[in-house]
Order: structure tokens, then sequence, then C-alpha cells
């Protein structure tokens, strides 16, 4: 799913089988407390994923908030509501872990992208930035 689209296409090797970096990052994750990955199913098929950081900062009275990255259901099921649920379920797990901000990004150029979560509510508040180092 990550390389299911024009961005990710660009981005993302989806060969078999993976390379070793995406192991790599997934024990990382999988490794941190404050990182969860969240998968959707339908029966035995994913057909969603997103990650959940979670970060402690001295802003804000040294408020937790928490971030939510990797968005992306499967093109078979989109407009199904599954993105809705995963989003849904990551503003209660923010919640839930005492958050006081949820965040994310998205590439500009995801028009429809930036539609979905302003219909949940994200506002787009901050310009952000970004600097590639490799």
């Amino acid at each position: 799913m990550l390389a299911d689209d024009k961005l990710g296409a660009t981005r993302e090797q989806f060969v078999l089988p993976l390379p070793e970096v995406y192991r790599e990052a997934f024990r990382a994750i999988d490794a941190d407390p404050n990182n969860e990955l969240v998968v959707a199913c339908l029966g035995n098929e994913v057909v969603g994923v997103q990650q959940i950081t979670f970060t402690p900062h001295l802003t804000r009275q040294g408020g937790w908030r928490a971030t939510i990255e990797g968005v992306r259901t499967s093109s078979t099921v989109r407009g199904k509501g599954i993105g809705t649920a995963l989003i849904n379920w990551a503003i209660q797990r923010a919640k839930q872990r005492g958050c006081h901000l949820i965040q994310l990004t998205t590439d500009k150029t995801r028009e429809d992208a930036i539609r979905f979560y302003g219909r949940l509510g994200f506002q787009a508040t901050h310009e952000g930035m970004k600097m590639k180092l490799n």
C-alpha cells in the first residue's frame, strides 16, 4: 500500500523479498512503546495501515502529542470508510494516552487527502517544512 500511489511509487520499493531496511524499521518501531503500527483488516486481507507516534513536549506545559504517519488504504476499498476508521481510532488512542494534540502531515499534492483530513476535523494551522538529508 505504501507504494500504491503516484508519490509512493517514487519513494518505496515493492519487491519480494522486501528489502531489509523495511524489516529494520519495523523492528525499531515495534520495540518503541511510543510508536504503534495499526493494521485494518477485512477478513484475512490487510486493507489499511497507519503509524502513530507519541511524543512528549516541553511546550503546552509538558504535554504529549500524537503524530499520525503513513496512512494508506488499499485501492480496492477506498471510499468505504476504512481511512475514517483508522483516523478515528488514532484520535481515540491519543486521548487514551493523554495527548493534548494530534497532528499529521500530508503532501501538498495529495488534494484528496487534504479534503479527507479536513472533513475529519483537522485544520491546516501551521506551515510545515522538511529537508531531505540523503
